[in-house]
């Protein structure tokens, strides 16, 4: 049927509200061979949206790699996992809750921290570590403040009180997000690699089996929401935000965990976007059979629900599973001790569809694969945009007399200064197995009663991406791998959160290609493959969108945990060099953009095998305990990480540097480099093998005790900078 010959019944506003448009409820109705009820619809909505189907997405996505040696689970299910030796297994994934952090701060990131959770022990791994990536609008527009202590205290309300360790992060300001801001968590676990669970439903005739916390009317069409652009009326959608109870979710971990002790499920799902709709149908799909569902049986914490509300409900800390039917009575014996709901309210069916029931009525009836295997699927209309042009030097002015004046206005600027204020809301030391707290370039957790570690890092240079899409996509692969390797891990995997404005513009659209093509180009290159990850589209507040932000989440292996690194300088009289070359790239810098007020220039190119090269003969270079302390050259260039390592190890510096361009030289941005500190026992012995491997290293001055000095430019206390780089987040927040 064709939607000229069709007379729909349905009336149009309707289908518009629910995010559909009229060429996808045509294809609805041609599926079906009828119009949809209100709960259908409304299940359709949910499934179609770009939230949950990644309509946008998916043809890109595919491009992606996503298989290594190490690589147990790759995308598909609740999230990746990977091997970390001895039968164990690190599981982890990165989700979006964007836009419900804007309409309300607090409850948008806690439940965003809450559903992340719940992804990875579903997968029947205790979560050890959660991380952010975090970004804000300008510090001076009117939301920004009370957004930030918002979130901040959302996060850390939730993972303090479940008592999982917040151990890293980042933190970013730019007006592109003055009407959309970016709350993105992660969360990894470790789990036995024979004791994994996964969605698919089997078994015609086993229970399904609802568990957790009741059902009530918050979060209706949060999905949807999730999938639209915000305008003048965002505020009246906070009825579709989520509120969490960290307190149950914990009830709700520890009762999984008790079970899936007993080989009892075959099947478990989060109740994560669109509820009961998604877990049920996802469930079905992967494992190709029907579920039945009678909603008179589910938990409801309001009175009258419909069925429509029932299925579009995103109450948090629920989740659903299919049991083995002879450990039923001992499943509900575990989560009535758990003082959690147990209900049977369904089975698994052989007709392939997803059936609902409500009061001896027939709510839904749906082919589980028009839900799914159906679903739109748009390669969208792109334009590539041009790279920024390279920057023009001689149109700024550069002097090496204000060389500190700069260094203490870049390291106390909200995008440089310490994140202290941020981190030390979280608690990052329970469970007891943090080795590296935040500030450093990784967070590294020890795998409890071993002596192996994971490192962990996010990052993402959205102006990169902005004024270079396919370097700025490399980068943000790289940056992670580069934090990890200098923790002392050996990187193998990452998740991802890809964050742009509506699909639908031809230039967006272009963004989010070539970033893709970029990561993938490095994922390749460095044996990093993608195991998990998250669309959000639609960044977007009266059609201006959001520049484009890729984050990404390594996760590497510290096989030995006495050699783990941190940035810290340790000792005076120690070498200080430079790894990988420098060849002074000020364009797209912090330098430019907050010393001289200018967001120009290109993205730093990344050259994947010298990155490569480098970054195997650090690594080789902190196994052979060669380092006292390593970080990575990055925003801010040379002079900020020399800055950083000073500030958090409390000692000082001896630079004697030559040249010409000092000022570009200490601020540029090239990529592929590493600063470390050595002994002087060990310089010429490093000198050789560094020889060997081909790979460039300048001896660039001496650890010292209490002054950051440059030769012939000048010294300042390490305290002062301290002071600098502690001060913003006080003054702002206060």
């Amino acid at each position: 049927m064709s939607n000229s010959s069709w007379q729909f019944q349905t009336d149009q506003s309707l289908v518009e509200s629910h995010g559909l448009k009229l060429d996808e409820f045509t294809k609805i109705v041609e599926g079906l061979g009828r119009e949809p009820n209100l709960t259908e619809l409304g299940i359709f909505s949910a499934m179609w949206n770009e939230h949950c189907s990644y309509k946008s997405s998916k043809f890109w996505l595919k491009k992606l790699p996503t298989t290594g040696e190490r690589v147990v689970q790759g995308p598909g299910e609740n999230a990746g996992v990977i091997d970390i030796d001895d039968g164990d297994v690190a599981v982890f994934k990165m989700e979006s809750h964007n836009h419900p952090s804007f309409i309300e701060p607090y409850q948008g990131a806690a439940t965003g921290v809450g559903g992340i959770l719940r992804d990875v022990f579903t997968m029947g791994a205790r979560p050890v570590a959660n991380l952010n990536a975090l970004r804000f609008g300008d510090p001076g527009h009117p939301k920004t403040k009370h957004l930030l202590s918002g979130v901040v205290g959302g996060i850390g309300g939730y993972g303090n009180c479940i008592g999982i360790p917040t151990v890293g992060g980042e933190v970013n300001f730019h007006s592109s997000y003055n009407g959309n801001i970016l709350v993105n968590a992660m969360t990894v676990g470790i789990a036995k690699k024979d004791k994994i669970f996964y969605s698919a439903a089997a078994g015609i005739g086993n229970p399904v089996v609802y568990v957790g916390s009741k059902t009530g009317r918050d979060g209706i069409h949060g999905a949807t929401m999730a999938s639209a652009e915000f305008d003048e009326d965002s505020e009246d959608k906070k009825p579709t935000v989520q509120v969490g109870d960290p307190f149950t979710e914990k009830l709700l971990l520890e009762a999984c965990l008790e079970l899936m002790k007993e080989e009892a499920i075959i099947a478990i799902q989060d109740m994560g976007a669109a509820g009961l709709t998604s877990s049920s149908i996802e469930m079905a799909s992967k494992g190709n059979v029907g579920i039945e569902i009678n909603l008179s049986k589910v938990p409801m914490r309001a009175k009258n629900m419909s069925a429509y509300e029932l299925m579009l409900s995103e109450s948090q800390e629920r989740m659903l599973m299919v049991l083995d039917p002879t450990k039923e009575e001992m499943a509900r014996n575990i989560f009535k001790k758990w003082d959690l709901e147990f209900e049977v309210i369904g089975k698994v069916t052989d007709t392939k569809k997803l059936v609902l029931t409500m009061d001896n009525k027939e709510e839904a009836s749906i082919p589980i694969n028009i839900l799914v295997e159906d679903a739109p699927e748009y390669q969208r209309e792109y334009v590539i945009n041009e790279p920024s042009p390279l920057v023009e030097l001689d149109h700024v002015e550069l002097d090496n007399n204000n060389i500190f004046e700069d260094l203490l206005k870049m390291i106390s600027h909200p995008n440089l200064c310490s994140r202290k204020w941020i981190w030390e809301q979280y608690d990052h030391m329970v469970m007891t197995d943090t080795v590296v707290r935040p500030g450093s370039d990784a967070a590294v957790v020890r795998v409890h009663d071993t002596n192996k570690g994971i490192a962990i890092s996010t990052d993402c240079s959205p102006t990169y991406c902005k004024h270079n899409s396919f370097e700025g996509g490399k980068h943000a692969v790289v940056e992670t791998w580069r934090n990890i390797i200098a923790s002392g891990a050996l990187p193998i995997a990452i998740t991802d959160c890809m964050n742009f404005g509506n699909p639908e513009k031809p230039e967006i659209m272009g963004q989010f290609v070539e970033c893709i093509r970029g990561m993938g180009e490095a994922c390749s290159k460095l044996n990093y493959p993608v195991i998990s990850g998250n669309v959000s589209f639609y960044n977007e507040t009266n059609g201006e969108g959001i520049y484009p932000t890729p984050a990404i989440g390594g996760v590497g292996l510290i096989k030995d945990l006495s050699n783990t690194m941190t940035i810290s300088f340790k000792k005076e009289g120690s070498y200080i060099c430079v790894i990988g070359k420098s060849n002074n790239h000020l364009g797209n810098s912090q330098y430019l953009s907050i010393i001289k007020d200018k967001e120009i220039g290109n993205t730093p190119s990344i050259d994947l095998e010298e990155e490569l090269k480098n970054g195997k003969f650090v690594l080789s270079c902190i196994e052979q305990n060669k380092f006292e302390a390593v970080h990575d050259i990055a925003d801010g260039g040379l002079l900020i990480a020399l800055a950083e390592m000073s500030i958090y190890g409390k000692k000082g510096i001896n630079l004697d540097i030559n040249k010409s361009s000092l000022t570009e030289y200490l601020f540029g941005e090239d990529q592929s480099r590493y600063l470390v500190e050595i002994s002087k026992d060990n310089f010429e012995e490093f000198l050789l093998e560094a020889e060997k491997n081909k790979v460039f290293v300048e001896k660039i001055g001496l650890t010292q005790a209490d002054q950051f000095e440059i030769k012939n430019i000048g010294k300042i206390k390490v305290e002062e900078l301290i002071q600098a780089h502690e001060s913003w987040f006080k003054k702002f927040t206060n």
